[in-house]
């Protein structure tokens, strides 16, 4: 993950609120947006941060430079997303600006970003895990190269992703910046091992292509994950559900661990 920056993920436009605003301005902001928390402004530097809870119980009138927080962490745009996911976990803060060295905002990462910028995350210890598990079960020495596989010649393992990561990978193939799925060659046929998510988001862009770490097995056999593509009736990558309504587990999953830190700090 260390490859994958800040800049690569953070959303651009974000909303701010003046350091010149009331409370009331905050509320009607919060209701715009549905955000729970926004930078402060000072002219075109950020000087703090206010949230939903910075403004609770406070009159309308209320002066922003009254309750915001001036304590400010922030990430920059060179930043390692692995550095960022240390200080989100440790701070348990969901968001992050993002500034320049001037101190000039321009942009916002959350933990969503961070969380979806590791999802199906390939590395070459992963590869040579599957490879030794192929081994260790069938007693054959597998293969590997980098290359290219037609996304036409792939039969999926997998039969559901989830929408919201789905998107995750579109964004990374319109930039350039997916990660090679993991396929394993057979005798007549390819198999994705990994990488379900970046197959369908190609198959919908029209990517004919894909980067692939490739593990070769030159006997003729039925793997585990092959027959249990057979048993759902998966035959090609249209046969992938697109869970349209559910989060991705592991970024629910981190939402949930936020509002527990948050949760134990209150009490």
């Amino acid at each position: 993950m260390e490859k994958k920056r800040v800049r690569d993920y953070m959303t651009e436009t974000v909303d701010t609120i003046s350091i010149d605003a009331v409370a009331s301005d905050v509320v009607a902001t919060i209701k715009r947006t549905t955000h729970d928390g926004f930078p402060v402004m000072k002219g075109d530097e950020i000087i703090g941060y206010i949230s939903a809870r910075d403004i609770i119980f406070v009159p309308p009138d209320t002066p922003v430079r009254e309750v915001f927080s001036k304590h400010l962490l922030v990430a920059e745009p060179d930043m390692a997303m692995s550095d960022v996911a240390r200080v989100i976990v440790r701070s348990g803060i969901q968001k992050l600006p993002v500034v320049d060295g001037k101190n000039k905002l321009c942009g916002i990462i959350s933990n969503t970003d961070v969380v979806r910028s590791q999802i199906e995350h390939v590395s070459p210890e992963k590869v040579y895990k599957l490879m030794d598990t192929l081994h260790r079960l069938h007693g054959i020495t597998p293969q590997m190269k980098r290359g290219a596989v037609p996304l036409r010649n792939l039969h999926p393992t997998q039969s559901r992703i989830y929408h919201d990561e789905l998107e995750g990978r579109m964004y990374e193939l319109k930039r350039g910046l997916a990660e090679p799925i993991i396929a394993i060659k057979l005798p007549g046929r390819t198999l994705i091992a990994d990488g379900h998510h970046r197959a369908v988001a190609a198959h919908r862009m029209g990517i004919k292509v894909l980067e692939a770490y490739i593990i070769t097995i030159a006997e003729d056999m039925e793997l585990g994950l092959e027959r249990t593509a057979r048993e759902l009736h998966l035959k090609k990558i249209a046969d992938i559900e697109v869970l349209e309504y559910a989060r991705h587990p592991l970024v629910a999953g981190i939402h949930r661990v936020v509002r527990q830190e948050k949760d134990q700090k209150e009490t």
